[in-house]
């Protein structure tokens, strides 16, 4: 498992300087995008425009006071628009892009919600940023105030311009998922549901931390811009199994597959040598890491679901169908 998580991390980037020519769908492919440029902070967090995509897809420019720049992050929009509904965030893999999400790229979101009564907020950019509040701005990747901007910046920005009823979910994949349950625990009155799909969820244990560090590093983050040295209480403020109790009540869903070839690792995937060489490997160790979540909400006695499949590698194509399978439990919580 430690194994895997480490070669997993690093095996599956790209060369750090530039982008991989072959881009596998492991949420876990590219170089960094240059850190996005910082500025004056605004007095206050603001809609900066708002600039169509299509006629439910909305690129929204915030001003952010946190992040020193403005941010960029996209909305889908139901059909019915006339009265208010739930939203839910979608946080992006490690490889998150700099102008949209891989969750519609790949995961094909914006197919899914189609008929959806809800709004759904998508990150934009933030590779190897696990979506929190960094201690230091980083050389490379920028100034990563996340927590900050998706959990009191943002919100409610979002519930006053599309008619949000501040019912909330959050969901996200492999790095995004570990940051999802982050976000969730340490913001427990935001959402009332959230969903994780091959995440790991321990920054506080030393191999966390590790997995945590490789990740950045194959950014050409700092590590320690992050939550500090290898001794600082940030990693262990970060960790969802020492705090999973404050997890209670919202609704939960897990998932991840075993890393043995499935229905999608077959001849003619372009991503075949990638995601058997490195996505089954790495997917294995997040069974590993979701094995432990779950066994520790069982033993708090805190109702989870989870879904581990048979087979199933890194990828997106899985990601995509947990969308389907994970609403039933999502869904109901914030309706």
């Amino acid at each position: 498992m430690s194994a895997a998580l480490l070669i997993g991390a690093i095996g599956a980037g790209a060369p750090l300087s530039v982008a991989a020519p072959d881009k596998p769908s492991t949420g876990s492919s590219d170089g960094p995008n240059p850190a996005e440029p910082t500025t004056a902070p605004p007095v206050t967090p603001s809609i900066e425009r708002i600039e169509p995509i299509t006629d439910r897809r909305v690129r929204v420019f915030v001003k952010s006071p946190a992040m020193r720049r403005t941010v960029q992050v996209q909305v889908l929009l139901p059909r019915d628009q006339s009265r208010s509904r739930p939203t839910v965030y979608m946080l992006d893999g490690r490889s998150a892009e700099a102008d949209t999400n891989n969750w519609i790229e790949l995961g094909k979101a914006d197919r899914f919600y189609e008929d959806k009564d809800v709004n759904v907020v998508l990150t934009v950019g933030g590779p190897a940023s696990f979506y929190t509040d960094w201690q230091r701005p980083d050389p490379v990747l920028g100034t990563n105030q996340w927590e900050t901007f998706l959990t009191k910046e943002l919100p409610p920005l979002i519930d006053a311009e599309f008619d949000g009823n501040g019912r909330n979910a959050i969901m996200g994949v492999s790095m995004g998922a570990e940051a999802a349950m982050m976000l969730a625990f340490r913001r427990p009155e935001l959402y009332r549901a959230v969903a994780a799909h091959s995440g790991c969820f321990s920054t506080g244990t030393d191999m966390g931390q590790a997995q945590a560090r490789a990740v950045v590093a194959t950014y050409q983050g700092e590590p320690d811009n992050m939550f500090g040295d290898e001794d600082h209480p940030d990693w262990l403020a970060h960790d969802v199994l020492l705090h999973a109790e404050a997890l209670r009540g919202k609704a939960i869903y897990l998932s991840v597959g075993s890393g043995l070839p499935g229905k999608y690792d077959a001849p003619g995937n372009p991503d075949l040598v990638s995601t058997i060489a490195f996505g089954g490997p790495l997917e294995a160790a997040t069974n590993a890491c979701t094995r432990r979540l779950v066994d520790r909400f069982t033993s708090l006695r805190i109702p989870v679901t989870a879904n581990f499949r048979a087979t199933g590698t890194h990828s997106w194509p899985y990601w995509g169908d947990e969308l389907a399978a994970s609403w039933p439990t999502i869904y109901p919580a914030i309706r």
